[in-house]
């Protein structure tokens, strides 16, 4: 197994929860995209960073069964690791800016994944769903906590054959249900995990997030 560092990304206000992520810094080393599925899929993270250019933020991500053009928790662990100021996936260029302890990105809506965003009345509604629930494709429950102050309980669920059963932050479907609500979010999401939206005047959108690194090698 190559040496990688491994982050937590978008944790709580307390340093816990996030979603892990494997960023492999030297990806030169391993240029073959089987090989680096390969490496996602032995780790089992719900995504893996391949940093081809850690000066121009060059970035390859893959989850245990695919490769992504664009993913939120990714960009920002990587961002936030390497101390950059724009990130490069394959989607496109992405800034980034960090304030206080809240790294954050600017990506458009269109560079996401599809997703079904299905609202429930209320969050403990959501809380009570299995994990994943019954049905096909790639689905982000949320129900609003408070509407008037933009909180928001979600859980996101990628309901396919990889051994994800419940994603714990997902950046990218934070993105889109910003865009559908058009609105700045705060979401907690999965056991605990905070994602913070705010839509911009081009139609994009920021995503920010703590991170803490958990090992490096």
């Amino acid at each position: 197994m190559t040496d990688i560092d491994v982050l937590s990304v978008f944790c709580g206000a307390d340093g816990r929860h996030g979603n892990t992520l494997g960023v492999v810094r030297e990806g030169r080393h391993h240029p073959d995209r089987a090989a680096r599925q390969a490496i996602a899929a032995e780790l089992g993270y719900s995504e893996t960073v391949f940093v081809d250019d850690p000066e121009r933020g060059v970035v390859d991500i893959y989850t245990p069964g695919l490769r992504l053009p664009f993913a939120g928790h990714p960009l920002v662990g990587a961002a936030w690791l390497l101390d950059l100021e724009t990130v490069n996936p394959p989607a496109g260029e992405v800034w980034v800016r960090q304030d206080g302890e809240f790294t954050w990105i600017t990506a458009r809506p269109e560079w996401a994944p599809p997703r079904t965003l299905r609202q429930y009345a209320t969050a403990a509604e959501v809380d009570a769903l299995p994990a994943p629930p019954p049905g096909e494709g790639w689905l982000y429950a949320w129900a609003w906590e408070d509407e008037a102050a933009g909180r928001v309980r979600a859980r996101a669920f990628p309901r396919r054959d990889d051994g994800i059963a419940e994603d714990e932050a997902t950046g990218a479907a934070a993105l889109l249900l910003t865009a559908e609500l058009g609105r700045a979010l705060n979401i907690t999401q999965g056991r605990g995990s905070q994602l913070i939206t705010a839509p911009g005047p081009d139609g994009s959108i920021e995503i920010g997030g703590r991170v803490r690194l958990l090992t490096a090698h």
